[in-house]
C-alpha cells in the first residue's frame, strides 16, 4: 500500500511535465507530420495532396537560396566564435585582476533576449543614421558611412551579431573544461622545457577534447536553427541575402513585412514539409558531425 501511495505521489509530480510535453512537444510534432501532405493554408478544408509540396519543395528555389545563406551563416558564426570562445576562457582562467567582472560582461549577452539584443544592434549598424556610421563619419573614417544592413555587408553583420550573443557561453563551457586540467601537468610540461604554445598544442586542446567537441556540436545545432536576430535586423533581406532556413519557415506560418516566401498567405500544408525537410537537414549535418569526431577519438 505504501509503495502505491509513493508510486501515486511521484507520478503526481511527472504528470505536469507530462502533460505539457505532450501539449507542446508530441502534438504539434504530430500535426505537422500530418499537414505535410495536405494543402492547407490555416483556413477552410485541408485538401490531401500527397507528396506535392515535397515536389514543390524541390523547385522551390528560394528555399535552396535559404539553405545556402544557412550555410554560410552557420560557417561565419563557428569560424568566429568557437576560437574566439577559446581564447576568451584561455586569458580569464589566468590570475589577471578583476577576471570575475570581465567572466560576467562576456557572458552578460547570453542572458540578454535575443529580439532586445537585435533592436540594440540595428540602432548601432543601420546605415542611414546609425550609431556606427555618425563614429565613421565624425571621425574621418568614412565620407558617407557603410550600408551594414546593404547586399554586400548584411551577411557578414548578421554573423557578427550572432557571435556577439553566443561567444559568452560557449566561453563559460570551455572556461569549465580548463578548470578541470590539473595543474600539474603544466609545471611537469615547464620542467621538460615546453613553452605556452606548446602546452597549449598538446596539453590544453588534447585534454578539453570532450569539451570542444560538445561545445562544437551544440554551436552547429544552434546556427543551424538560429533565425531570430536575423528577423529583427533585417527580415531575410536585402533580397533574400540574409534569409536562412528557419526565418524562411518562420515567413511560411507567420507572414511578415517584405515577405516574399509565402506571398503573404500562411502555408501550412507546405510549411509543414518545408519543417520537415529543414529538420532532417540539420540531424543529417549533426550526424556527419557526430561520426567525424566518433572517428577522431578512435585514431587518437
Amino acid at each position: 500500500m505504501n509503495k502505491t501511495k509513493n508510486a501515486a505521489f511521484a507520478y503526481s509530480f511527472l504528470l505536469p511535465s507530462a502533460l505539457l510535453t505532450l501539449v507542446l512537444g508530441i502534438y504539434p510534432i504530430a500535426w505537422a507530420f500530418r499537414y505535410m501532405f495536405y494543402n492547407y493554408k490555416g483556413y477552410g478544408t485541408a485538401r490531401f495532396i500527397g507528396l506535392d509540396n515535397f515536389s514543390r519543395i524541390l523547385r522551390d528555389a528560394e528555399f535552396w537560396d535559404s539553405v545556402v545563406n544557412t550555410f554560410v551563416y552557420a560557417g561565419g558564426k563557428l569560424l568566429l566564435s568557437i576560437p574566439l570562445s577559446l581564447l576568451l576562457a584561455a586569458i580569464l582562467n589566468r590570475k589577471i585582476r578583476g577576471r570575475q567582472l570581465l567572466r560576467a560582461v562576456f557572458f552578460m549577452p547570453t542572458v540578454i533576449s535575443t529580439a532586445v539584443m537585435a533592436v540594440v544592434f540595428f540602432t548601432i549598424f543601420n546605415s542611414y543614421n546609425g550609431i556606427l556610421n555618425q563614429f565613421l563619419i565624425k571621425f574621418n573614417i568614412s565620407s558617407s558611412g557603410i550600408d551594414w544592413l546593404g547586399p554586400k555587408h548584411a551577411m557578414l553583420t548578421v554573423i557578427l551579431v550572432a557571435v556577439w550573443g553566443a561567444v559568452g557561453n560557449y566561453m563559460l563551457l570551455f572556461l569549465a573544461g580548463l578548470q578541470n586540467i590539473p595543474e600539474d601537468v603544466y609545471e611537469s610540461s615547464s620542467l621538460d622545457g615546453a613553452n605556452k604554445i606548446q602546452q597549449f598544442r598538446f596539453i590544453t586542446l588534447p585534454m578539453l577534447g570532450p569539451v570542444l567537441q560538445m561545445v562544437i556540436m551544440l554551436a552547429i545545432i544552434n546556427a543551424l536553427k538560429g533565425y531570430e536576430s536575423i528577423m529583427v535586423l533585417t527580415e531575410g533581406g536585402p533580397a533574400g541575402k540574409t534569409e536562412v532556413m528557419f526565418l524562411y519557415l518562420y515567413k511560411l506560418f507567420f507572414p511578415v513585412g517584405g515577405s516574399s516566401a509565402s506571398t503573404q498567405v500562411q502555408e501550412f500544408g507546405y510549411g509543414s514539409a518545408v519543417a520537415f525537410v529543414s529538420a532532417v537537414i540539420v540531424g543529417m549535418i549533426s550526424l556527419i558531425y557526430f561520426y567525424a569526431s566518433r572517428r577522431m577519438n578512435r585514431i587518437d
